[in-house]
């Protein structure tokens, strides 16, 4: 594990995912047969950990398991990764686990117990302040109790760290303060359509994001965290980047569309967190030349992770994205 300031904070979710392939999704009540059962690591927080890490980005992880077996199980993931991990065990809590679901077309359906990921501490967090320190970017998620998500924007504020948000899954007790306190928001198009009728009472269809104008979206953005670059993916349609007028971030228009790159896709598990793992990586990467530049790489990584069954253990490496699409 490496032994300096890691320059990329995760806090979030581990999760032990147990994955079947199925021809298609089970209708209610039915009972179908699935093949190819296979079991691994992942959680949004450690799936973007190992995404980042992949991607040559300084890397720390802070999560929560419980002591059992598949807490034994994490930390073992975390050293053949060569991670470096921060644990808050519990003895009351179980480390979490999920149930996949992929279909013939690499679509999922994801059902998650939470177990100790609900009860990660602020107290835990704002013990970390030492790594957090010398950081330059937090990366997080909503899979863990919110306590610990506002503890480290705050603690994150202090340090002078760019705060990247991913609103993944929505959680009843967001709120649009902790919303904006994020320089960097990165739903997807149903998370942001959620985002749209809960904080600005709009009445959006997610699946209609893709044929919206660009102004429109850059529109809504725009009211809903008016300070932060808003970061929309949209699957297999590529994604769309919406800036405040002030904070380009080197790049030359305040909106725009990049599509998505080819792919032989199997399994999109984990898509969205590798595409926010690479984000963090790429940002600090190519921090002088303009965000579109780390947008394309992430969007790059992302489409090539889809080619791969599993979450974690899926996401590429940086030099195997260069080999397949080229250098930058």
């Amino acid at each position: 594990m490496s032994t300096t300031a890691p320059q990329v904070i995760v806090v979030g979710s581990y999760n032990r995912d147990h994955v079947w392939r199925v021809h298609r999704f089970p209708q209610a009540g039915e009972t179908r047969l699935g093949r190819n059962f296979a079991t691994g690591p992942g959680g949004k927080g450690f799936n973007q950990a190992v995404a980042c890490h992949r991607q040559d980005g300084n890397t720390l992880f802070i999560g929560a398991i419980g002591s059992d077996a598949l807490g034994a199980q994490a930390q073992e993931d975390a050293r053949d990764e060569s991670l470096s991990c921060r644990w808050q065990v519990f003895d009351d809590q179980p480390t979490a686990s999920t149930a996949v679901w992929v279909n013939d077309q690499g679509n999922n359906c994801i059902v998650v117990n939470p177990g100790a990921n609900a009860t990660l501490t602020s107290d835990f967090i704002r013990a970390q302040c030492d790594a957090f320190a010398d950081a330059r970017i937090l990366l997080t998620q909503l899979e863990t109790g919110l306590a610990a998500v506002e503890a480290a924007v705050r603690l994150a504020r202090e340090c002078n760290m760019t705060c990247v948000l991913n609103p993944a899954p929505m959680h009843s007790d967001l709120t649009l303060t902790l919303l904006r306190e994020a320089d960097l928001l990165t739903p997807n198009e149903t998370e942001f359509a959620q985002l749209c009728g809960r904080f600005l009472d709009v009445d959006v269809d997610a699946n209609a994001l893709v044929s919206m104008s660009d102004s429109t979206l850059h529109a809504l953005a725009r009211k809903l965290s008016p300070n932060a670059t808003v970061v929309i993916t949209l699957g297999a349609n590529g994604c769309f980047v919406s800036h405040d007028e002030r904070e380009r971030r080197k790049d030359a228009a305040s909106c725009y569309r990049l599509p998505t790159e080819p792919a032989k896709t199997i399994d999109t598990t984990g898509a969205g967190d590798c595409f926010c793992g690479a984000l963090a990586a790429a940002m600090l990467r190519w921090e002088a030349r303009p965000f579109v530049d780390a947008m394309r790489h992430a969007n790059r990584t992302a489409a090539l992770s889809t080619e791969r069954n599993g979450a974690a253990g899926a996401m590429p490496r940086y030099d195997e994205v260069i080999a397949r699409f080229g250098p930058h």
